[in-house]
């Protein structure tokens, strides 16, 4: 029987998640906060998520051979745990307990993966235990699946691991090597995260929303470079300014956040309400610009003269989600091709953990061919669903869904599209969607204030057929999972304008029929009533909400918001 090996997420605290490999496949991954619908999952372990892994796949608790976890301990002998004592003095509870008790969470982690485990059924002794690094489970996440063969430049760039905030590698033959790594409170991922904090949003969650702000703002308003000292091949963070702990932290209502009164002092007040309005959507168009700024000139220290050989990257950790960013990797000239690990934030590390260990074990991971990899559900359980509700739903079977969602779509209605197994990672790729016609004036404003009630500067994304996606997006780089930005072409700006962003860019999705078919004969459908292969999608799911995982959260969201249609397998349901 080929090697079991289960993947759990969950080391910093936040975005649980597991995912099961059966020799170099994988099967099954999830995000716990789709099971259990809490946003992030905070101070959750992967509970639901690891059940159904091991029950889509017929896996028994007694066949599980590996428990992979993304988070290791880490040598006194090393320099991470004395880099973070001694840029953190001013803490010296901080400082101290890094090189006294420097392992401490490591130890927590390990008795709560034992305590989730006894509650799986998987006996603690009848396993194999690997503990990995938690940048080398970003790293493992990106290379190991990419399907890239020879040597592969690898980055990793998020808030921080154990101690590690910033990973330059490569990996060759199947293993990882590291070339260097920046230490905890030195982060641009962490510098990002406290001005998404400063600008009125969550950190961990609010990143891409002050990407988003980015070009509504001037960069060259404000200069925020002193937030950070940067020499071409090392950075360092002002922590009297950001990336602050302790009695350094900014309060408001007894909640610290992740930087200073002095920031303030020199910024103004700390955002708090959702408009995009001045001086903050400057901040942000310098943050962003700041930050890609210096990660270029990394990414050419460290890894240049690898890329300029081989002209393959893989990039992971939560700031590879940064679209923007990304849309520069791809424009570098000795950069052929970006690949960016879908469930790029910490979620991934379940994958990238057991994705690691089996490779450790001798397993040739096989590539990433998509990431429809979690519950799916039948058109009777749907059906059940709707006759359980107390709002007794009006609905009805549908004979061929893509043509009749393509219409519904066509006469200007937002859909809300549930098919198939759920996505793992961030971004609805055509299973959990609300799907709009991109050529209808204000259909973004409708969605975002009635049916997601968020901001109303947010924008929207497009799926579109391969066919047509060179055309439009100028380039036949792949594109299947929204990690990239590109540039509109001019003619058809006019033609999709609800998903073309402020700058003329788009995150776009790459449809392709081999893995998802029934959406892209929807948008074959839409094409032949609108002259577009295009259509507006985003996840289904409101503000603060996880996006939805079965039929009862669908019609949840449905009954919820102004949503008139909403299609679950053959059902139709409307308002």
């Amino acid at each position: 029987m080929p090697l079991i090996t289960l993947g759990l997420s969950g080391a910093l605290t936040h975005d649980p998640s597991a995912a099961l490999y059966v020799g170099g496949e994988l099967v099954a991954a999830a995000e716990e906060e789709r099971f259990i619908r809490e946003k992030h999952a905070k101070n959750q372990m992967p509970f639901e998520s690891a059940t159904f892994c091991m029950e889509s796949a017929g896996i028994k608790p007694d066949q599980v051979d590996v428990v992979a976890f993304p988070y290791a301990r880490i040598s006194l002998l090393t320099p991470a745990r004395w880099h973070y004592a001694w840029r953190y003095w001013y803490a010296p509870d901080r400082a101290l307990e890094a090189l006294f008790n420097g392992n401490r969470r490591y130890r927590r982690n390990v008795r709560r993966v034992k305590e989730v485990l006894e509650r799986l059924g998987v006996k603690w002794d009848n396993i194999q235990f690997v503990p990995v690094e938690h940048h080398l489970a970003h790293a493992s996440s990106t290379y190991h699946l990419s399907g890239f063969k020879g040597k592969t430049a690898i980055l990793g760039i998020d808030g921080k691991g154990e101690y590690s905030t910033t990973f330059f590698g490569y990996g060759e033959n199947g293993k990882i090597y590291k070339i260097k790594e920046f230490y905890d409170p030195d982060s641009l991922g962490g510098l990002y995260g406290a001005i998404t904090e400063y600008l009125g949003f969550e950190m961990l969650d609010g990143e891409y929303k002050v990407m988003g702000m980015a070009p509504y703002g001037d960069p060259n308003r404000f200069d925020l470079s002193p937030l950070i000292q940067f020499d071409e091949k090392s950075i360092r963070v002002n922590t009297k300014l950001v990336n602050t702990i302790g009695l350094r932290r900014y309060k408001e209502h007894g909640v610290g956040f992740y930087f200073s009164p002095k920031l303030v002092d020199w910024l103004g007040p700390r955002r708090t309400d959702d408009s995009a309005d001045e001086p903050y959507i400057h901040y942000a168009a310098n943050m962003q610009s700041l930050f890609e700024e210096i990660s270029l000139k990394l990414l050419d220290y460290y890894l240049g003269d690898i890329l300029r050989e081989t002209g393959k990257l893989c990039f992971a950790g939560g700031s590879a989600l940064n679209v923007k960013l990304n849309q520069r990797i791809i424009a570098l000239p000795y950069v052929d091709e970006l690949f960016v690990q879908p469930a790029a934030s910490d979620a991934g590390t379940a994958v990238g953990a057991a994705s690691y260990a089996a490779t450790q074990m001798g397993v040739e991971i096989e590539k990433l061919k998509h990431v429809y990899l979690g519950p799916s559900y039948t058109t009777g359980e749907c059906m059940e669903a709707c006759k359980q509700r107390p709002e007794r739903p009006k609905w009805e079977l549908v004979d061929n869904p893509s043509q009749r969602g393509a219409k519904i779509v066509a006469d200007g209605n937002p859909l809300a599209w549930f098919q198939g197994r759920m996505e793992f990672g961030p971004r609805a790729l055509g299973c959990r969607s609300i799907l709009g016609r991109p050529d209808v004036k204000g259909i973004s404003d409708l969605i975002n204030e009635q049916i997601k009630y968020r901001e109303r500067w947010r924008p929207f994304c497009p799926s579109i057929l391969d066919k047509v996606a060179k055309d439009i997006l100028q380039t036949d780089h792949p594109a299947p999972y929204m990690t990239f930005t590109f540039d509109v072409a001019e003619g058809w700006k006019h033609r999709i304008p609800e998903v073309v962003h402020h700058d003329g860019t788009s995150r776009a999705q790459v449809v392709e029929r081999e893995t998802n078919p029934r959406y892209y004969e929807l948008i074959e459908e839409l094409e032949k009533l609108t002259g577009n292969a295009v259509v507006l999608n985003t996840s289904l799911n409101r503000r603060g909400e996880p996006i939805v995982c079965s039929p009862s959260d669908a019609l949840n969201m449905f009954f919820g918001s102004d949503l008139q249609y909403l299609i679950m397998e053959d059902v139709l349901v409307t308002k």
